[in-house]
């Protein structure tokens, strides 16, 4: 049985639980000092993922940025650009999207009747798998652990976050905590409603707590129990 890869969920967020605000602008929850950490992520894991919500919200490049990161990594035999994966139950993907235009290897799941029609949009650009009626998270990382990622970095949405801490496959979470409040209908939160694992009485054992830049990251692992 080939192994799945280790899934580690990222995401930064504010005091109050958001990812975003309400805004059509991005706004910047960290520093310098934590985009570069982030960076630093992406360059040692195999492949990243977003959900298809986030690439037409945020339109993102996901990328490795720093130049020696990307040269450490083809030093060690790895492409210069971890594999980035998308899913979209709906294959509503344009291929204008920043997503499709920079980096390595692009890969988008999605259910099997919309897997030829986003074939044929993204002709040229990325690889799609169609996964059944569903885009389930289990066949993906089955897939993506068939075609030998071993570290899957997981960067949202908030849709996406939820499910893979609700199914409990997310083996360590990783959340910078900006000092900033939110408070907007409408904004995106860290995760959604869903019975996670354990229920409300369940605490998750805590790898970590420590200041980057002005914001706090936690580092925790969803799978174990606090002792």
């Amino acid at each position: 049985m080939v192994a799945r890869p280790y899934v580690l969920l990222s995401a930064a967020m504010s005091v109050d639980g958001y990812l975003d605000d309400a805004s059509p602008e991005r706004l910047l929850l960290s520093g310098p000092a934590d985009f570069d950490r982030v960076d630093e992520l992406r360059a040692g894991c195999d492949a990243i993922l977003v959900g298809g919500n986030t690439l037409r919200r945020d339109n993102p490049r996901l990328l490795v940025n720093s130049p020696g990161r990307r040269a450490e990594r083809l030093g060690r035999g790895l492409p210069e650009y971890p594999l980035k994966v998308t899913l979209t139950g709906s294959g509503e993907l344009e291929r204008g999207l920043n997503f499709w235009h920079t980096g390595g290897a692009r890969l988008a799941y999605t259910t099997t009747p919309a897997a030829e029609r986003l074939a044929a949009e993204l002709a040229g650009l990325a690889e799609v798998v169609g996964l059944g009626e569903r885009v389930g998270l289990g066949a993906v990382l089955d897939d993506l652990g068939a075609r030998g990622v071993r570290r899957l970095m997981v960067e949202g949405g908030s849709s996406v976050h939820t499910q893979f801490l609700a199914e409990g496959l997310a083996d360590e979470l990783q959340l910078a905590v900006a000092p900033l409040l939110v408070g907007q209908a409408g904004a995106p939160r860290f995760v959604g409603t869903a019975d996670f694992p354990g229920g409300t009485s369940r605490r998750m054992r805590l790898l970590e707590a420590r200041t980057v830049g002005d914001v706090v990251l936690l580092r925790y692992a969803p799978k174990e129990t606090a002792s």
